[in-house]
């Protein structure tokens, strides 16, 4: 019998009187803030970091897919480790290790440096992020879940804005002569304070009967998206040579030995890295592939539109992320309106619609892009972006829940911590695909002249392939269930579109 399969065994409720589990709840909501705003405020500083540090290309696309990856190969492994050795020490070892990392990062001397240390960053986030929700429930009472679930949710939109502007404003302001690289020491403080106080404030708690880790699983995993993504980003610049074809195809024989690996590793002790039965619900299994591909469209589209901006464009970094604003407003505003008003009511038809608003935003994008050449402002980016937030945001709010709502409720913390796992891996697959989509039109020294052009038809060029994307996204949805039950927990798996826990099958016992 799987491990899954056991009956939630009674605990005690938290203690409703202990001051304390506030002063926790700010230091892991922090540490998800950190993770978040480390994601979208690297995108904006990374035509600085080209340019400060003569970076290649295929550099370029590492510094933000090596995070990811490391971040996705470690996600499960990391709540398990948090099981088995207690959650409050490995969201300490990982948030020491993320400050470790960002100084690395924010010191590194040339860009291979940099690449490893966000290699490093990505894995200890890892480690410290599937703790975040699970610190949470062992800390607070059922009757105050949902008001720190929709905590976590304004956190994450929080994140959304604030990104890219602190990005902007630290890469601009040039702090003690540093350039782009306050834009990692500035983890440090935060940090440091982070893991002394989580020291003092956070309960330690365990899950009673905790997973085996599945190392093999996760070596299968991470060998398998290395031997697709490094010939993707190094392709074009090497001529596109014959290994890079043959290590693409040996990723899918890997892939393959891996759900081999992962069906005889659950008959023996039921502790696989992958549940490979929730893929025999159909809404799951869609759900996976809705946000795999959509991981895949915001990988491409968010870095090419930072190198449109500030390359092709000429724009400080303060003027790109100014001009992200209504972007990242639109998403908030109409997150909530999905959620609290739209599903409901119309059920799948929101995220079907949501797919079909914000392709619409990407072709209006296009269009103005391709019209108003190297002479578009941002006033008249506002309507695309506005357009395409709103269309974002009908689908992010509400996909974990539909994605769920089928799944057994003794496999709901392994499916959601898949769903978190495939977005991650769907976005390190992205941005390996922007030397496809983008700089595959793009000359690889162009003249200073024909920089600018150049970026313009890169750019249309990818937007026209996000627009594939969302199409793609848009007939997946056929396969999730026109109305979506509020699942068991949902509250975890609304707040948890980027941040589910990823081993939640069993409640937390606090440990004294």
């Amino acid at each position: 019998m799987h491990s899954t399969d056991i009956a939630h065994a009674p605990t005690p409720e938290p203690a409703t009187g202990d001051r304390r589990r506030w002063f926790a709840l700010a230091i892991v909501m922090t540490a998800a803030f950190m993770d978040l705003v480390d994601v979208t405020i690297v995108n904006i500083a990374v035509p600085s970091i080209q340019r400060d540090e003569g970076a290649t290309f295929s550099q370029i696309q590492w510094i933000t897919a090596g995070y990811a990856l490391a971040f996705a190969a470690g996600l499960v492994t990391g709540g398990r480790l948090g099981d088995i050795h207690g959650r409050k020490r490995v969201f300490l070892v990982g948030i020491g290790g993320f400050t470790v990392a960002s100084a690395l990062c924010g010191l590194a001397v040339n860009p291979e440096m940099l690449v490893a240390s966000r290699i490093l960053q990505g894995a200890m986030a890892a480690l410290m992020v599937p703790q975040v929700l699970s610190i949470v429930h062992a800390t607070f009472p059922a009757h105050e879940r949902g008001k720190v679930f929709g905590l976590f949710g304004a956190i994450v939109g929080l994140g959304a804005v604030s990104g890219p502007l602190l990005g902007a404003l630290l890469t601009e302001g040039n702090l003690f002569g540093l350039e782009w690289r306050p834009i990692f020491l500035i983890n440090l403080p935060v940090g440091v304070a982070a893991l002394f106080l989580g020291s003092r404030f956070i309960t330690e708690s365990k899950a009673p009967r905790a997973l085996k880790l599945d190392l093999p699983g996760v070596a299968l995993v991470t060998l398998a998206l290395l031997m697709l993504l490094y010939p993707l980003t190094r392709g074009r610049e090497l001529g596109w040579p014959v290994w890079g074809y043959v290590s693409m195809a040996g990723a899918l024989v890997v892939f393959a030995a891996l759900v081999a690996y992962e069906r005889a590793k659950g008959a023996r002790d039921g502790s696989p890295l992958i549940e490979l039965s929730l893929f025999r619900v159909k809404s799951f299994a869609a759900g996976i592939a809705v946000q795999t591909v959509f991981g895949v469209g915001l990988g491409v589209f968010f870095l090419v539109w930072t190198l449109y901006m500030q390359i092709g464009l000429g724009w400080s970094a303060l003027r790109a992320g100014l001009t992200g604003v209504p972007f990242s407003v639109a998403v908030s505003v109409a997150a909530g309106m999905s959620v609290q008003q739209l599903v409901p009511r119309f059920g799948r038809k929101v995220l079907q619609a949501g797919a079909l608003v914000m392709a619409a935003g990407v072709l209006i994008y296009l269009a103005e892009a391709d019209h108003y050449g190297l002479g578009i402002t941002s006033w008249q980016m506002a309507l695309p972006l506005v357009v395409m937030g709103a269309g974002m945001g009908l689908i992010v709010a509400p996909l974990t829940d539909a994605v769920l709502s089928e799944v057994p409720r003794e496999h709901a913390g392994s499916a959601s911590g898949l769903i978190n796992t495939v977005q991650q891996m769907g976005h390190a697959l992205g941005l390996g695909l922007v030397s496809v989509v983008f700089f595959g039109v793009i000359d690889e020294r162009p003249a200073p002249a024909e920089v600018g052009p150049a970026f313009v038809d890169g750019f249309t060029h990818a937007l026209g392939w996000v627009t594939a994307v969302l199409g793609a996204i848009f007939l997946l949805m056929f396969a999730l269930p026109k109305r979506p039950a509020q699942h068991v927990e949902g509250a975890a798996g609304a707040a948890g579109a980027e941040e589910a826990p990823v081993t939640g099958e069993k409640e937390p016992e606090l440990v004294p």
